[in-house]
């Protein structure tokens, strides 16, 4: 295969173990209802943790997001939340039906696309398209109720949320100038006719090791000092060291704890204040006291908004970095060319991997069809040892609980 920057990277993670795949797309994109966080006694992990809980209630075993990223210990995770200024909630992960709502099982119903991703992650762009109205999420999960076996799935856009081109086009660019320095451009297209207001909250946070392990460290996120033009979070965990999130421009910093917010799922009182689901309450339920003013914990969002003119675009810039401000200086002074270049590395890397005889529609089928693939390297933390003593189970003793079949 030619030399080329990505070939390069590939033989640089296999012959000495630079870790270019550290961080990548391994953030799960639906984590609730998973059998791994059902602690349920019945077996039922739908009914046990469901979307609706999920915006309030610290997941177990993993963490799930839109258009998301994370270390390859999913330790530190980051995504975007979005909001319409009409939804009942922020848009922090994909909905889907579950079994028992759907006439053919369980289903997403969203519409997002990985358009593109290298080997080694250096390069990836995500689609989500998010529509300008209230999410229907009763409309789909009645209306697929109804519906027996032989009948269609009712589709998100069968509810007619996209007439008009009332939409927006997200797109989601990451781009490596290191293993550790991870440069982000996000993009906002309004698709419909007339000015539409669309808030961005791009979010760092730390998976909740804390709570089920109490001897496991609980780590940090804190606003610290503004530089160059851009707001600064700093992470901090034992294992992973510690990290940066730049966001440019004078955007306001939410700050949580990614812990349940026990009064909404069980009615008992909270361990904090700031629970998992403070930035949405905050956002949407427009309450002050819902975010931490110390301006730090273990989930923090910064808050862009922006009324797009219709057919216009916004963008957003943000880099998270192993390198602190005072060696790094302004992250945002070489971002364009760093981005370009990354692209450009990721058409060369595949213009060498595509046969000659490949036309230009099909070079461009292939590349996105190996883009979906490496998307879906996700994360999946379970330790089944843990799992089973959580329950009560031991397998080896006949006299110990037993699961229910």
């Amino acid at each position: 295969m030619p030399s080329n920057p990505e070939t390069l990277r590939l033989q640089e993670a296999r012959a000495t173990k630079v870790p270019w795949r550290k961080w990548g797309p391994y953030l799960s994109e639906r984590q609730w209802g998973t059998v791994r966080e059902d602690y349920s006694q019945d077996g039922n992990a739908w009914d046990y943790f469901s979307h609706d809980q999920a915006r309030s209630r610290a997941y177990h075993w993993g963490e799930d997001g839109l258009a998301g990223i994370s270390d390859e210990k999913q330790l530190l995770c980051f995504a975007l939340a979005l909001w319409n200024g009409k939804d009942p909630i922020l848009k922090e992960r994909l909905f889907g039906l579950t079994n028992s709502e759907s006439n053919h099982g369980e289903d997403v119903k969203e519409y997002y696309f990985y358009l593109d991703s290298t080997p080694t992650h250096s390069y990836m762009k995500y689609l989500y398209k998010y529509p300008q109205a209230a999410f229907p999420y009763d409309d789909l999960v009645a209306t697929s109720k109804r519906r027996n076996r032989g009948e269609m799935e009712y589709e998100l856009l069968d509810t007619g949320i996209f007439n008009g081109d009332r939409y927006f086009d997200v797109f989601v660019e990451y781009a490596k100038q290191t293993p550790e320095d991870i440069l982000i451009e996000i993009s906002v297209s309004n698709r419909g006719h007339e000015k539409a207001v669309i808030h961005l909250l791009p979010t760092l946070w730390f998976r909740n090791t804390w709570t089920w392990w109490p001897d496991t460290p609980k780590p940090s996120l804190k606003e610290v000092s503004a530089t160059h033009g851009s707001q600064l979070v700093a992470a901090s965990h034992p294992v992973l060291g510690q990290r940066y999130l730049y966001c440019e421009g004078d955007v306001p910093l939410l700050f949580t704890e990614n812990e349940t917010n026990n009064e909404r799922i069980f009615g008992t009182p909270s361990a904090s204040a700031y629970a998992k689901d403070g930035i949405n309450n905050y956002v949407v339920g427009r309450k002050q006291e819902a975010v931490n003013p110390k301006h730090e914990g273990t989930k923090a969002a910064a808050h862009y908004s922006f009324e797009v003119d219709a057919g216009g675009t916004a963008k957003i810039r943000l880099r998270i970095s192993d390198k602190a401000p005072m060696v790094l200086g302004d992250a945002f002074k070489s971002f364009a060319h760093i981005m370009q270049a990354l692209r450009s590395e990721a058409d060369e890397f595949y213009q060498a991997i595509t046969p000659a005889r490949v036309g230009k529609d099909e070079a461009r089928v292939m590349r996105q069809a190996l883009a979906g693939m490496l998307w879906s390297k996700q994360y999946f933390g379970f330790d089944v040892d843990k799992w089973l003593v959580e329950h009560g189970v031991d397998p080896l003793n006949p006299n110990a609980k037993q699961m229910e079949q």
